[in-house]
């Protein structure tokens, strides 16, 4: 088992049943918009990290992304190996670069 998987394991346990003082348990109690906001934020605070140039803090940041779109997850009934056959999946796609939308600026 990956360190993600492990991770997703945990999360559902402390769904199924929180423990005193955890984090994830209090997330699930305040339901999908207080998940979601959390991973609004992490994704914004990736993007000032990796902006900053410290891959260190990047790093840190991605992981607590990575740790809120996990609770989404398990909120939502979504498993790493749904995640995993899309990741796949798009994997076998060739020449899917999207055009880009061409302005004529002289009109």
């Amino acid at each position: 088992m990956n360190a993600m998987e492990s991770l997703y394991q945990v999360v559902l346990e402390r769904k199924a049943s929180a423990r005193e003082g955890s984090y994830t348990g209090y997330l699930f109690h305040e339901g999908l918009d207080k998940i979601l906001k959390k991973c609004a934020e992490e994704c914004g605070e990736v993007i000032i990290a990796a902006k900053n140039g410290r891959n260190e803090d990047t790093i840190g940041e991605i992981s607590d992304l990575m740790y809120h779109l996990t609770v989404l997850m398990a909120n939502e009934g979504i498993s790493w190996e749904q995640i995993e056959a899309e990741l796949s999946r798009r994997a076998q796609k060739q020449g899917n670069l999207k055009k880009f939308h061409q302005v004529d600026k002289d009109t």
